[in-house]
């Protein structure tokens, strides 16, 4: 599936919401296929976005890691039904929009986490997920700024 679409389909669980756990379940899809995205766009994207893509892989991978990895069904992780980017500055605009909701919804799960433990759980999401935006922001910029720079080399 293409990553707009799987982008999408996270955007469409993450704000169904639910109780913390669930919200942190859909948070941990979201970075893992933000970490897909990123190795994707590392190896097969525009050179210029590779060092960021790399980045970006391990900022997600973070955010994954400082959340408990949930009990998935097999066919329901998403970032494994990745098989193409399509059009990477979409991918990436609709991505940078998904982290940022998903920067929100671990608010609401923090403010109502019922334990110690998993408010500082989601804070250590959040700071992750902000990261990651900034990474996909970054490349969006790059990606800006290659364009800008192919009328320059064409007409001189």
């Amino acid at each position: 599936m293409d990553a707009v679409r799987l982008i999408v389909a996270s955007g469409r669980a993450l704000a169904a919401g639910g109780e913390v756990p669930e919200v942190l379940t859909e948070v941990w899809q979201v970075q893992a296929l933000a970490q897909a995205i990123g190795s994707r766009l590392a190896v097969y994207g525009p050179p210029e976005l590779r060092g960021e893509a790399i980045g970006l892989t391990e900022l997600a991978g973070r955010g994954c890691g400082v959340l408990r990895t949930p009990e998935l069904a097999p066919g329901e992780l998403r970032a494994a039904q990745l098989t193409e980017l399509g059009d990477a500055r979409q991918a990436l605009m609709r991505l940078g929009t998904l982290l940022g909701e998903t920067g929100i919804a671990l608010v609401g799960a923090a403010c109502a986490a019922d334990d110690e433990a998993t408010y500082w759980q989601c804070v250590e999401a959040i700071d992750a997920a902000d990261e990651s935006r900034d990474r996909v922001l970054e490349m969006l910029r790059k990606l800006t700024d290659r364009d800008a720079e192919l009328p320059e080399r064409e007409a001189g």
